[in-house]
């Protein structure tokens, strides 16, 4: 009796973690589909519940970064998913053992928007209008406008922040440009937010595929890597990084791959402030795309030669000068 040969088992699907919400979900289903797109493999996508989501206390009180992560990184470690999907915003800036940043797709546009009542922007809302953010880093350059808005704390999820807007609770909430766009939601928003008004976070727009360092996947993923959007994003989180050695202030960094006189050159921009706005160092930078991590260290470690570290012990003061300064 012939025998027909052993077919080569088909491989198992790459297993992915996610977070539970639609956004992170709809995240994680976008990566999903490049892996199947450009590696050949199926997917599926498993869900973990992180501290950030099971918890109503305000994220800055949580230790910021980090609550949205290690969760997705222990079931990794533990072999219960084989890739993990984060914002990057959300990741340490410290390495984690046995994990590999495997790949940064491109980026979303990672300016901070606006959702207010009536389609006003921010400079047409009244003063004493509640404006909703739990971010440190957004109330201090919303406090640095100096509108006369009550900033307010807020919690949940992207269609529960648009929703209180919608109730009445407050007049307006900002929000992060990326999550909306994902999530096919930008005809909610009623302003997009100049930098030079408020710059977001290192790596905003960006997102995180991680996987075991010792997996054969860390080659196959990095096939999804943008380098541009990957030097943008190592020269926020340098400066992050760098400052966080020496200063506990609400931070904003900000990376472009730009055209320059002798070819492609990273302009970075990153300023740090007090809890109140009122006094802040702002500085930009420009260098070669390969040196994204120098780039960010310097500037980082230029604004803390400028005050950077003494902005969380500064006495609050009405309208004290900004510092400037453009390395």
């Amino acid at each position: 009796m012939t025998q027909t040969p052993a077919q080569t088992p088909a491989q198992a699907p790459i297993r992915l973690g996610t977070r539970a919400s639609a956004l992170a979900t709809t995240q994680s289903g976008h990566v999903a589909d490049l892996i199947r797109e450009r590696l050949g493999r199926e997917v599926e996508l498993v869900e973990v519940a992180t501290e950030g989501d099971v918890s109503s206390a305000p994220l800055a009180t949580m230790g910021g970064t980090g609550v949205f992560v290690s969760a997705l990184r222990d079931a990794l470690l533990a072999g219960r998913v084989d890739v993990a999907v984060h914002s990057l915003k959300d990741l340490p800036t410290a390495p984690a053992d046995g994990i590999a940043l495997a790949a940064v797709p491109p980026r979303e546009d990672p300016r901070d928007v606006v959702v207010a009542r009536d389609g006003l922007t921010l400079g047409e809302l009244p003063v004493g209008s509640r404006l909703g953010t739990g971010s440190p880093r957004r109330v201090s350059q919303l406090a640095a406008l100096g509108l006369g808005l009550e900033l307010e704390g807020i919690r949940g999820n992207v269609d529960t922040r648009i929703r209180k807007v919608r109730e009445g609770q407050y007049d307006a909430v900002v929000l992060a440009r990326a999550g909306l766009a994902r999530l096919g939601r930008l005809d909610e928003v009623t302003e997009v937010l100049d930098p030079l008004q408020m710059l977001p976070a290192p790596g905003q727009g960006a997102l995180a595929i991680e996987c075991r360092s010792d997996d054969e996947l860390v080659t196959a993923l990095a096939q999804l890597d943008d380098p541009s959007t990957r030097a943008a994003v190592t020269a926020e989180r340098a400066v992050l990084s760098t400052l966080e050695a020496g200063c506990s202030a609400p931070l904003g960094a900000l990376a472009d791959v730009v055209e320059g006189d002798d070819g492609e050159e990273l302009w970075l921009r990153a300023i740090a402030l007090s809890e109140d706005g009122g006094l802040s160092v702002r500085m930009s930078a420009s260098g070669p795309v390969d040196d994204a991590a120098g780039l960010g260290q310097r500037l980082a470690s230029e604004m803390l030669a400028e005050g950077a570290a003494d902005l969380m012990t500064a006495p609050s003061e009405q309208g004290p000068p900004v510092r400037n300064q453009h390395a």
